[in-house]
């Protein structure tokens, strides 16, 4: 299935509805047409023209049976993470005839993720829908939530939903303990790019090993001089002393070598100063199919950082980027 790019405005930012981050469905009101955690994927909605199970069409999100007595569909899903929501894409691609002409959501922190206990508080307004199509809004701020509650009026079919936020962790405790700092869960995020042609850039942060060679960050072929790079931000500040890159899956398209570069920036990220940052780690050979371990070192000491540029020569997929080290303030 085909990548999905972030708006501009979610640069920054983490979907935390993603599987990705642990989000799941908590609970749904009726998915008689399509199963709820279909609009979570993290994949680009899809539309088959042939393809039917035993209720009907088959479609690519949640969709909920024609209601007939009243009354409106839910679907209430569970983030992963605690966080602060900041921008909502509802999206109906494909669903033309069948999309809800309204929807409105809502939020909550649940300290034991009982949804029967939610105090629930609007997040996005009551707010008309359209066929076939994304719709932005920016979230109200209502601080950490965990817990999320869609409703649609009165039926029918979300192909997406994407919860653009920031997660929200106490790194109190954490400055004693070697961690990793780059993860996508802990609040890890891409900032940008200079191509991202295969894969999900999402997946460079994600736990475990790739799944498939789509399972991480990849460039086309460079034809040109120079190379390929992206900008991480870090979950918080830290010290580093320990680094991974897993190549995993990519066997004739891994890149020759890596190198990484790194900042404490305070403020707006400048990507194209990004290049002008102090060498964290020199320029590393890399393997096929390998996850490659670099310590101490290898790691240049230019003190805490929160911000990194990793850069690869000439071009090719990293499956996984993580960044290990001792948090700072």
């Amino acid at each position: 299935m085909d990548k999905e790019a972030p708006p501009s405005d979610a640069l920054g930012l983490v979907n935390l509805a993603s599987p990705r981050m642990g989000s799941k469905i908590n609970s749904v009101s009726d998915d008689f047409f399509a199963e709820a955690p279909r609009m979570l994927a993290d994949t680009v909605p899809v539309f088959i023209p042939d393809k039917f199970d035993n209720h009907g069409k088959w479609m690519d999100g949640w969709e909920s049976r024609r209601r007939r007595h009243g009354g409106h569909d839910w679907c209430i899903i569970e983030l992963g993470e605690t966080g602060i929501v900041r921008l909502v894409d509802i999206n109906t691609a494909h669903f033309t005839g069948n999309y809800p002409p309204g929807a409105m959501i809502e939020a909550a922190y649940c300290e034991d993720g009982n949804s029967d206990k939610a105090e629930w508080k609007q997040l996005v307004a009551e707010t008309k829908l359209g066929p076939d199509a994304h719709h932005m809004h920016e979230a109200e701020d209502i601080g950490p939530v965990n817990m999320i509650r869609l409703n649609i009026y009165p039926d029918g079919g979300i192909a997406r939903l994407r919860l653009f936020g920031e997660v929200v962790r106490d790194w109190s405790g954490y400055a004693d303990t070697i961690t990793e700092i780059s993860a996508l869960r802990a609040g890890g995020c891409i900032l940008g790019y200079n191509d991202a042609h295969y894969g999900d850039v999402n997946a460079l942060l994600s736990e475990g090993r790739g799944t498939t060679m789509g399972d991480g960050w990849e460039t086309r072929r460079r034809r040109e001089p120079g190379h390929d790079w992206i900008v991480v931000k870090l979950a918080t500040a830290g010290l580093i002393s320990e680094i991974e890159v897993d190549t995993a899956h990519f066997k004739g398209n891994y890149p020759d070598r890596c190198s990484i570069q790194a900042a404490m920036v305070t403020g707006d990220v400048s990507l194209d100063e990004a290049e002008n940052w102090p060498e964290l780690m020199a320029e590393q050979s890399l393997s096929a199919d390998t996850i490659h371990r670099f310590g101490a070192d290898k790691i240049a000491d230019i003190g805490a950082i929160n911000t990194v540029r990793l850069n690869i020569f000439p071009d090719g997929g990293v499956s996984r980027l993580r960044l290990f080290g001792k948090a700072v303030g």
